[in-house]
């Protein structure tokens, strides 16, 4: 089967809830996602937001207080919200590596691979009837002579600690208190289900990336869940071995890439119309893939991309930037031609505003 790019991007919009947005909830879109970065506040609430129809301000953050989603460390040492259906996925995944068993790790912290469940046990305890800050969480630890180094670096500022209890399931994220970030059990999570077995989590991992960020290469898988969780190259390429009946190569102007069987006809089947996309900094619609995928950044523009610029997309391709500074959006078009009419942008700065909670002129130039 042969494809354009045009088609494939046109098809993974769809899957990205861009063309057309969707009208399912904070959950479902956090779901087909996989993964969406947490900081700063505003980033989630666009990225989510942008995706759904009849987004309002707020609405990620609601979604947290009620359960739908947690926050967590996640891919390459950032927050992320997760789903507590799937991501147990992503953090057995992120925990296969047990960087907390490196010496340079036994060394810091005082802690052998022999102490952690007994660790990991004591920082449960804590945590078992409220949220705790930092500092509330070491000290309810250090109470344990056992535990009174350790439970020192539950306070410090690169959370390195923290990381590694969120891996294994212990922690996530809690609601802020008097504007301080608190960590909760993960169990206070209503719908939370634990972590799967790493090849269970591996062959789920990589078929929900297929099925939102393909057409892939091996390479993507690669980047998205070796290089950003740690899972090994030849541990890819046993899930990918698993799942070779369920997966189908397809030609995308010359380049073999995989695609779920259960999309092939949707996705031979898709009619390219042109769209125009805002995104957040960081969205997962270039993250997914890297910044590197000159399909979907162009070389040109990446520098811009990866210095944290706010997404222009167009077919899919990111074609410019945005800001937002009082009351106007700027839309500055990097891509050779004329920029879009007013007309065209209007409706996304429409939802833009809308999320935001707040009424926006619009304003676009090229460079």
């Amino acid at each position: 089967m042969a494809l354009t790019w045009n088609q494939a991007l046109a098809w993974r919009l769809g899957r990205h809830l861009l063309d057309p947005v969707g009208t399912c909830s904070v959950g479902d879109v956090v779901g087909r996602l996989g993964a969406v970065p947490a900081h700063p506040d505003t980033t989630p609430e666009l990225a989510v937001g942008l995706r759904r129809t009849g987004s309002r301000s707020g609405d990620v953050a609601r979604a947290l207080d009620a359960g739908e989603v947690f926050k967590t460390y996640a891919f390459r040492g950032a927050t992320h919200l997760l789903t507590p259906e799937e991501g147990g996925i992503y953090l057995a995944l992120r925990a296969s590596g047990r960087q907390w068993e490196l010496p340079s790790w036994q060394e810091a912290y005082g802690l052998t691979p022999a102490d952690w469940p007994a660790f990991r046990e004591a920082v449960r305890e804590a945590v078992v009837e409220r949220p705790l800050t930092r500092q509330e969480l070491r000290g309810a630890v250090g109470r344990r002579r056992r535990f009174r180094d350790a439970a020192a670096g539950l306070s410090s500022n690169s959370d390195t600690l923290l990381k590694s209890l969120m891996w294994q399931g212990d922690l996530c994220f809690g609601p802020a208190r008097d504007d301080e970030a608190t960590v909760q059990s993960l169990h206070r999570v209503a719908r939370w289900a634990g972590l799967p077995s790493v090849d269970d989590a591996g062959r789920r991992a990589v078929e929900a990336y297929i099925r939102t960020y393909g057409p892939t290469a091996a390479d993507g898988l690669q980047y998205h869940l070796g290089a950003g969780l740690s899972a090994s190259r030849k541990a890819l390429r046993g899930w990918l071995d698993d799942m070779s009946d369920r997966l189908v190569t397809v030609d995308v102007e010359g380049d073999d890439l995989l695609i779920s069987a259960d999309d092939v006809d949707a996705l031979t089947s898709t009619t390219v119309i042109p769209t125009i996309r805002l995104l957040p900094a960081a969205d997962p619609w270039v993250m997914g893939p890297g910044t590197a995928d000159p399909h979907v950044v162009p070389p040109a523009h990446r520098q811009a991309v990866t210095r944290g610029a706010n997404l222009v997309l167009a077919d899919g391709v990111v074609a410019g930037t945005w800001t937002r500074k009082a009351g106007t959006l700027t839309v500055t078009w990097l891509r050779e031609g004329d920029p879009p009419d007013h007309d065209f942008l209007g409706g996304e700065a429409a939802h833009l505003a809308a999320i935001l909670g707040t009424e926006l002129d619009l304003n676009v130039r090229a460079v």
